[in-house]
């Protein structure tokens, strides 16, 4: 039975943005979380576009709900979202959750995606996405992706590549990411599975445009991916 997510509960909850070059595309994402009560940790990975000043423009309209970091160069999105889960610890949120800045995740899941932490019945969760939706090249590497996370990592998910997770702050502390990229997702997963956290798979919706199907772990990324897998175990 789930639980209904309060107004408190989405106090204690800090969604960690990273960001590179999404000065199009972010300020709706942004702007539809904070309507929805959540706060937020954004990271501008060193964009080359004017993506802080837009970011600095929803502050402006939600100056308790936004707190910026930025990073000199661009980092890599494994770097960026790290960079975000150090810094949610200066504000002692209960709950973490990542997603993606461009537009391909919906606030509306936010709720469905920490009740399983809310009401305790997991410290993790995976966002899932239907594979139906999924761009062929993109449903082709994510399964792939999901085999070589079941051989590396010994743990097996419907959706490995996801940028949409939640975690408790408890279970964040216990974790150790290192990726700079892409590779944060299959990361994330081991070390959930490696530090025996519950976790839960929920399922969410994904919005493909042109720009997010030109992002994200397509086959060429989960070459390299595969690449960097094979270097972490030895």
């Amino acid at each position: 039975m789930s639980v209904e997510i309060s107004n408190e509960d989405k106090r204690a909850t800090y969604v960690v943005l990273p960001a590179y070059n999404e000065a199009t595309r972010i300020q709706p994402v942004i702007e539809e979380i904070a309507q929805k009560g959540y706060n937020m940790v954004i990271v501008n990975d060193g964009s080359s576009d004017n993506t802080l000043e837009v970011i600095m423009e929803s502050k402006k309209k939600y100056p308790n709900n936004i707190h910026i970091f930025s990073l000199m160069i661009n980092r890599g999105v494994g770097v960026a979202t790290q960079t975000g889960f150090d810094a949610v610890f200066r504000f002692n949120p209960k709950y973490v959750v990542s997603m993606d800045s461009d537009g391909q995740h919906s606030a509306d899941d936010l709720d469905n995606v920490i009740e399983p932490l809310v009401s305790g019945k997991a410290q993790a969760v995976i966002g899932v996405r239907p594979l139906k939706d999924m761009p062929f090249s993109r449903r082709f590497a994510n399964s792939v992706m999901n085999i070589l996370t079941r051989i590396f990592y010994r743990v097996d998910v419907s959706d490995s590549q996801t940028g949409f997770r939640a975690i408790t702050v408890d279970a964040l502390k216990k974790i150790e990411i290192n990726a700079r990229g892409y590779l944060i997702s299959s990361e994330f997963i081991r070390e959930v599975n490696d530090n025996n956290i519950p976790f839960a798979e929920v399922p969410i919706k994904t919005i493909y445009t042109p720009e997010t199907q030109a992002k994200g772990t397509n086959v060429k990324e989960a070459i390299k991916i595969l690449i960097q897998m094979i270097k972490h175990q030895f």
